[in-house]
């Protein structure tokens, strides 16, 4: 998969591409955990994620956020990472003008950010929420959230408190007009360890049925 640089708000952004085929596939981004705590676009679920869209047909990028490997610039509590991400998607669609859908996925902090950028981008289609920190970031900008996804968690996660996640995901499934598909996977710790593969499928299985045409969300 190539390797890409993107113009950033602080200077590059280092990222892997794949392109798909079909002209008017649809577009993904994935946004890898907390930069300070060894996060990077080759973190194993990171990674999943990519291969998870990148098998469904969509056009991928995955990239890593300021201070991390080539990315120029240094870690800024959020802020500017959102920023990175908005950036990111930017090129994305440069390289995609007529996408069928535009998604965003992350795991981790990146699945905090992920959810920020639902809100500032009304193009977005969907998000993947992988163990999305809800017990140590506030979620309340998610009034209402804008669009229906997948959140998975672990029930044995040692940093992200799985009570926290299911009380993110009952408030969100409250709101109307709105499909949250929460997956619990009990057996399974922060990093997925040894499960990665079934969360993968739990992601695939949700595209299928989100890019199944008569897929409809909640009145």
């Amino acid at each position: 998969m190539p390797e890409v640089l993107i113009n950033g708000p602080v200077g590059r952004i280092e990222g892997r591409y794949h392109q798909s085929g079909n002209p008017t596939a649809p577009i993904a981004i994935i946004l890898h955990p907390h930069p300070e705590h060894g996060g990077t676009m080759n973190n194993k679920i990171t990674y999943a994620l990519f291969r998870s869209f990148v098998d469904k047909g969509f056009s991928v990028l995955r990239f890593n956020f300021r201070g991390v490997g080539r990315s120029e610039g240094k870690y800024d509590q959020g802020e500017g990472e959102l920023a990175d991400a908005a950036a990111c998607l930017d090129w994305l669609q440069s390289q995609n003008p007529e996408p069928r859908e535009c998604w965003v996925a992350g795991f981790s902090f990146g699945a905090w950010i992920c959810m920020q950028l639902l809100m500032r981008r009304p193009e977005l289609n969907g998000f993947i929420s992988i163990a999305p920190p809800a017990n140590k970031y506030d979620f309340t900008f998610l009034a209402p959230c804008p669009v229906s996804g997948l959140i998975v968690q672990g029930g044995q996660d040692e940093i992200v408190a799985k009570d926290s996640v299911e009380r993110l995901s009952e408030r969100l499934s409250a709101q109307r007009g709105l499909t949250i598909d929460y997956r619990l996977m009990p057996e399974a710790d922060h990093f997925f360890t040894g499960m990665i593969g079934e969360m993968s499928h739990h992601v695939q299985n949700y595209l299928d049925m989100r890019l199944n045409p008569d897929f409809k969300v909640s009145a």
